[in-house]
């Protein structure tokens, strides 16, 4: 693994975990292992579980963390609820 590498998917990890803070630390941990499940490719996830965590926030420690240990988390994220033509007030889109 290149030193690059491991540095792009540490900013990564800690991108999302910033992304999801505002929603409470234990929910954003949740989150964002729920979102590197999901989303990054089986070898980014080896390298960054192989990884010793330098640079992690705390967020994306715990989240790496989890899905390390072999937690799969619950899914974070429904879909969007949309408007009705009619409607107004369940998304940004409306």
């Amino acid at each position: 693994m290149s030193e690059g590498t491991i540095v792009k998917l540490r900013r990564m990890a800690n991108q999302i975990g910033l992304n999801y803070a505002s929603i409470g630390a234990d929910s954003a941990v949740l989150a964002t292992a729920d979102h590197i499940k999901k989303f990054w490719d089986p070898r980014m996830k080896a390298q960054i579980f192989a990884d010793n965590r330098t640079d992690l926030s705390p967020i994306a420690t715990a989240a790496i963390d989890l899905l390390a240990s072999g937690v799969t988390p619950t899914p974070q994220s429904g879909g969007t609820e949309f408007n009705r033509v009619d409607e107004v007030g369940h998304s940004d889109a409306g």
